[in-house]
């Protein structure tokens, strides 16, 4: 069988995302909560990243109240199943589950950072490609 390819290509943004919603898990935080987290945090970071937002901003977006158990940007909530569309169903969820989060979870159990593992987990995932 040949092996899994994600639907669309893996960005530097998913890994982030992924990485920082395992901290959250390994700091307690219920899997729900931390899917909505990895995909906030990861936000807030390309935003400033890209020069979307100004640092001030970020740090005034960081400090922003949460409704309930989610952190809110542009007044939409960061929740676990905004993550599942825009982290999972993008590259599709059977690769998500089989291959990306496993790999990601294992460099990251080694003591990897994302920094490290980035770009060489990235590299061995090219998209389909449409017939």
């Amino acid at each position: 069988m040949p092996p899994k390819k994600p639907a669309k290509a893996i960005r530097r943004f998913d890994v982030f995302a992924e990485y920082r919603k395992l901290d959250a898990q390994e700091d307690g935080m219920p899997l729900d909560e931390a899917k909505g987290y990895g995909l906030w945090v990861a936000k807030v970071v390309a935003a400033r990243k890209f020069g979307r937002e100004s640092k001030q901003d970020s740090d005034e977006r960081q400090r922003s109240p949460k409704q309930g158990k989610w952190h809110v940007l542009s007044d939409e909530p960061q929740t676990d199943e905004r993550f599942d569309h825009e982290i999972v169903d993008r590259m599709g969820a059977e690769f998500y589950s089989q291959v990306f989060a496993p790999a990601v979870r294992e460099a990251r159990a080694k003591g990897e950072t994302y920094e490290s593992m980035r770009d060489r987990l990235r590299r061995r995932w090219k998209p389909l490609r449409s017939p």
